[in-house]
């Protein structure tokens, strides 16, 4: 399974969601897609964007769970 940690780099970076939003470009509504591992997809595009904004690499972000 694949886990997005976007909540936790931005607590890391002490970033709001608003903040987030704004730096990067997209919808609050689809950063709590994201945020709430509820997203089916990602563009690289908006994965460079906020590994920039957040200054961390992608796999600060995307995570790889095994199912248990």
């Amino acid at each position: 399974m694949i886990v997005i940690n976007l909540d936790v780099m931005m607590a890391k970076r002490k970033m709001s969601l608003n903040e987030l939003s704004e730096a990067v470009g997209i919808t609050l509504a689809n950063l709590s897609i994201l945020k709430n591992n509820k997203a089916k997809a990602i563009r690289f595009s908006t994965l460079e964007a906020l590994c920039k904004a957040l200054d961390c690499r992608v796999e600060d972000i995307i995570e790889y769970r095994e199912d248990i």
